[in-house]
């Protein structure tokens, strides 16, 4: 006697219901739509996500032009300090020297700091443009 294979439909015969096919297919075009949306989602956040590094990058480079801008200004004024100190003829004169560096320094250090912290500033916010123009693209604001 041969064995008949128990999923043959020669051995039960088995159709599927109309109401099942359509619900299946409604959840294959379902899940296709939700794929596609997906995929469009993550490409614009990728494209989102490369526009902040690129303007977080352009931001740190611009930082370290303006320290480095900085620190030359620095140095050489230190350097025409250390000369100008060097043919002082008093004790009295190095002292007038000295004080008026210090607070001519004091001057510039503090408008560097401003300038620096305006330019972090401005890259903070440049940088935080593409997040919030994507954000709004999915977020509605409350009416």
């Amino acid at each position: 006697m041969t064995q008949a294979d128990p999923f043959s439909a020669s051995i039960i015969p088995f159709e599927v219901p109309e109401q099942m096919r359509a619900f299946a297919e409604r959840g294959v075009s379902q899940a296709r739509d939700n794929y596609a949306k997906f995929k469009d989602a993550a490409e614009t956040h990728n494209g989102t996500i490369e526009a902040v590094f690129t303007s977080a990058t352009k931001g740190a480079t611009a930082y370290s032009a303006k320290l480095m801008e900085f620190a030359k200004a620095n140095s050489t004024a230190n350097l025409d300090f250390a000369q100008e100190l060097f043919g002082a003829k008093s004790p009295t004169e190095a002292l007038e020297l000295w004080t008026g560096h210090a607070r001519k320094q004091w001057e510039t250090y503090g408008s560097q700091a401003k300038e620096l912290v305006e330019l972090m500033q401005r890259v903070a916010t440049e940088t935080a443009e593409p997040i919030k123009t994507s954000a709004a693209k999915y977020i509605k604001p409350a009416a």
